[in-house]
């Protein structure tokens, strides 16, 4: 009977080691798979690095090549610099109207002076930004003297702070300037201003 129990027992346990030869492979097999979320969070983190490694101006690698031209060495990069909305000039759209550093009532308020000052002493010296800005103002006014009806002088009344400036100008205009379309003023550069250095001009009635 103890001989049959001790091969019993030495079956059984042949029999264990047999199942556990079969089970390994696949337990193997199960240790080394990835779960997908593994999968996603390894990307993530790779992403992360690369885009903390671009953001603290990382450089790519540069190669020497020869120029073709003067055969000078010439360094690139191994990858395209990408410009940003920054670093293009851009056009100045919708910038035509002169702003002179003022908001829209004390710019008009100034332009209006300036014009008056001009008729009135037919000669002025103002920095170059400003003569340019306030010349069409200046020849739109003798154009209007020179039409002479009354909505014109109605016109240049509310443009020109004088009144009798208007009247005097309503008067002149028309003999002075009979045989001429257009340019009553000329701008002339002069030495820049002292303290800033501005650019300044002297506008004046032709």
């Amino acid at each position: 009977l103890s001989e049959i129990a001790h091969r019993h027992r030495h079956q059984r346990s042949l029999d264990v080691s047999r199942d556990y030869g079969k089970r390994a492979p696949s337990a193997s097999s199960s240790a080394t798979e990835i779960h997908p979320d593994a999968k996603m969070r390894v990307l993530a983190l790779l992403a992360a690095m690369v885009a903390g490694a671009s953001a603290f101006g990382v450089s790519a690698p540069t190669f020497a090549a020869k120029s073709s031209f003067s055969g000078a060495v010439v360094y690139e990069s191994s990858t395209c610099a990408r410009e940003t909305r920054g670093d293009m000039s851009m056009m100045r759209h919708r910038k035509k109207i002169a702003k002179l550093g003022k908001p829209a009532d004390q710019r008009k308020a100034l332009l209006r002076a300036l014009t008056t000052e001009v008729i009135r002493h037919g000669r002025i010296k103002t920095t170059l930004v400003r003569a340019k800005a306030v010349r069409k103002h200046v020849d739109h006014m003798i154009q209007l003297g020179k039409r002479g009806d009354l909505h014109a002088r109605r016109q240049a009344l509310a443009w020109i702070y004088d009144k009798d400036l208007v009247h005097s100008l309503f008067e002149a205009a028309p003999d002075r300037y009979s045989d001429r379309e257009g340019g009553y003023t000329r701008v002339l550069r002069t030495m820049p201003r002292q303290g800033d250095n501005a650019k300044m001009a002297i506008i004046e009635l032709v």
